[in-house]
């Protein structure tokens, strides 16, 4: 379960260390520009009027055939072992001297050595979670089970429910509690709802059983040798879990999941638990009165499934989510046990990934912002963050031209969305102010043991922010990572420095290529502010209604446009897409596109866009390509399954060969007319953040 409620695009894009100005053809530096785009990359055979897809990218996807260790690979997987790559060289460096005990060096240096000490991992086997698995044993009823949960809470691991800090979507300079649905082992509820998916849940089940068995809870238990009938029972539990979740496209609605409740109102929903006990278990007691409930039908479900399930069943389910949480960290048996099931079974994966990559993304995950500061300081230049600043002030004038030219908002609302589009909070590269780590103990015991510390370390700083002002200078993402976000309670724009560099901005290519690249993303984050879920936060990031009755009637009638034409888009036979639950991202992909194909236009006029052809490419056409590449991946079917049920962004295939027949401009910048594959008329277009003129 995310704790961050935010709307976060996962783009496949990266970026630049310069700016599109200067560029008049006439100049010595245009002449030395590129194209941007990479020939080898394209599949000729193939018509960009028939598949614009695979006609961009079938060149890439030959040359990088999946391997074993990818479910899916594509140009920013290729980015992010770059990244990792250089992580490597970081922590390994540090990993190979004597340091100071408590400095940060150590800390990272004696985690990535004992993640990487595999002969000791395997001496210990199962050992250290056996504390865990004996405080669960010791349950006697569920009178017992708020000390358990609560537990397991500090440590991040939240079965049932999560309890977490978020703005208040009322007050957003507050950070109050929320509480979510969580406790599904394989995911998705689709998994457990379609009757397709029952090779999975048997997979699952016997997924559980091993663990159940190889940690040695079963014979602790007393069912060794049944652990099959066990793990099936676990499995019905969490199949009364997923009926009861609120479904994925309903917990997409701010308002829906927003329901303040008192600790005695949740505690009536939950009696089975004794919830003013685990407020105060967690040190929360005189911080909160009051409670986010996102799904409070569920809550009150829950209690009816626990009390009808048997304790044993509760202990074996609270079991398998221990050994599941900490297989990755404990010795092969286990390792290999659970990437069968994820890997293998979820994603198609055929091999682990190398130990040293695994161990670094630990390290990562655990001192992340630490790692973020060497990071930045050796690969990320301080010129590249002031560039992107400007790149994104040119993206917000083509959205503002574009909101002004709306037909469907009156002219005092396009001036409120002006005034939110100007508030936006923009951070790039790296935080001002970075994160202390000096509560974070890392000994030399065991690599679990460190996990686990650093897991109560997490924990603790996230439920201290709980009854507090909200830290609007506080990132969502380290610096290191290979993504992007806009966050709605915040009004905020970031794009870490990730994804600030090569190879999809290209400091020596023509600005048409890196407006269809970079500049898509930026302003894909910008439309986040404006899609089915942020426009109904105002600029101050309160989950407050600005449009008008009629503004909102037009804007849902707009967007189903989009709904229903990704539901007609067929992943794999017999597997639609979820036009609903991918609305969001959808509609950004869609305004990336429109706002920033105008902003092309606007640098062309200038003379910042060299308007002749290189490689017989025009600047549209090089703009369409640079946004086509940015999403070339191969991918594994069971992957296609696994992202169309749990992601909310559509799979790279169809964020390019679904989206653009909609972007006014590509039709045109490839000669596609009524009757081609890639031909949709304009007066059938979704008309959102563009007009269809």
């Amino acid at each position: 379960m995310s704790k961050k409620i935010v709307s976060i695009a996962v783009l496949s894009a990266a970026m630049f260390a310069a700016i599109f100005t200067g560029c008049s053809k006439k100049t010595t530096e245009e002449n030395q520009l590129t194209s941007g785009i990479n020939l080898e990359n394209l599949d000729t055979t193939v018509s960009p009027r028939v598949d614009f897809y695979q006609y961009a990218c079938g060149g890439w996807m030959k040359n990088h055939p999946l391997s074993g260790e990818y479910s899916r690979y594509g140009s920013f997987d290729e980015l992010a072992e770059n990244n990792q790559e250089q992580l490597k060289t970081l922590i390994t460096e540090i990993a190979a001297q004597e340091q100071e005990q408590g400095t940060v060096a150590q800390k990272i240096g004696t985690l990535y050595n004992l993640g990487m000490d595999t002969a000791k991992i395997e001496e210990q086997g199962a050992t250290p979670i056996q504390k865990d698995l004996e405080t669960i044993n010791n349950m006697k009823s569920l009178n017992d089970l708020t000390a358990v949960l609560v537990e397991f809470a500090k440590s991040g691991n939240m079965p049932f429910f999560g309890l977490f800090g978020e703005a208040d979507p009322e007050n957003s300079d507050n950070c109050i509690a929320w509480v979510w649905q969580t406790g599904l082992g394989i995911g998705a509820e689709d998994y457990y709802l379609e009757e397709g998916m029952k090779d999975k849940r048997d997979a699952y089940v016997v997924l559980t059983s091993k663990m159940l068995a190889m940690s040695g809870y079963s014979a602790m238990a007393g069912f060794e040798g049944k652990e099959d009938a066990m793990a099936q029972k676990v499995l019905d539990l969490e199949m009364k879990l997923a009926k009861a979740f609120m479904k994925k496209e309903d917990a997409r609605d701010p308002f829906k999941t927003t329901n303040k409740v008192t600790v005695d109102e949740w505690q009536k929903m939950l009696p089975v638990i004794d919830v003013k006990a685990y407020i105060e278990g967690l040190g929360l007691a005189e911080r909160v009165e009051t409670v986010n409930m996102g799904m409070p039908a569920y809550m009150a479900a829950l209690n009816g499934i626990l009390k009808g399930t048997d304790i044993n069943v509760i202990k074996a389910y609270l079991a398998g989510d221990v050994v599941r949480s900490a297989a990755p960290y404990l010795s092969s048996n286990f390792v290999d046990a659970n990437f069968d099931f994820y890997g293998r079974v979820l994603s198609g994966k055929t091999e682990q990934k190398p130990r040293w990559k695994r161990v670094v993304s630990t390290v990562d995950g655990c001192l992340g912002e630490a790692v973020g500061q060497m990071y930045v300081e050796k690969y990320f230049p301080q010129e590249a963050k002031d560039k992107m600043k400007t790149l994104i002030a040119n993206e917000q004038e083509a959205f503002r031209q574009i909101i002004s030219e709306s037909t469907w908002m009156t002219d005092e609302t396009k001036a409120k969305a002006i005034d939110k589009l100007n508030s936006f909070t923009v951070k790039v590269g790296f935080p001002d102010k970075w994160r202390d780590y000096s509560a974070l103990n890392i000994d030399n015991d065991s690599y679990y043991a460190n996990i686990e510390r650093a897991s109560r370390f997490e924990m603790d700083y996230q439920l201290s922010k709980i009854g507090k002002p909200v830290d609007k200078t506080e990132w969502g993402m380290t610096p290191q990572t290979v993504n992007a976000y806009y966050n709605p309670s915040t009004n905020e724009i970031c794009f870490p420095a990730g994804i600030l560099q090569p190879p999809f901005f290209q400091q020596d290519a023509d600005a048409a290529a890196n407006y269809g690249a970079i500049g898509v993303v930026i302003a894909h984050e910008m439309t986040h502010g404006f899609d089915d879920q942020g426009h109904n936060y105002d600029k101050n990031g309160n989950l407050n209604p600005w449009w008008t009755e009629e503004e909102s009637a037009s804007f849902v009638e707009r967007a189903q446009v989009l709904v229903d034409w990704f539901n007609k888009v067929e992943v794999i036979e017999g597997l639609y897409a979820n036009g609903a639950y991918t609305l969001g991202e959808n509609i950004a992909d869609n305004g990336g596109n429109n706002i920033s194909f105008r902003a092309m236009n606007i640098a062309l006029e200038k003379g910042e866009v060299n308007k002749e052809e290189m490689d017989g490419f025009t600047p549209a056409q090089r703009f369409f390509l640079a946004y086509a590449n940015v999403w070339a991946a191969n991918i594994t079917d069971a992957e296609k399954v696994n992202r169309t049920k749990t992601d909310v962004h559509s799979l790279g295939r169809w964020r390019v060969n679904a989206t653009l027949p909609h972007i006014n401009g590509f039709a045109d910048a490839f000669g596609i007319v009524e009757g081609d594959n890639m031909w949709l008329a304009p007066e059938k277009r979704a008309e959102i953040w563009s007009r269809n003129k």
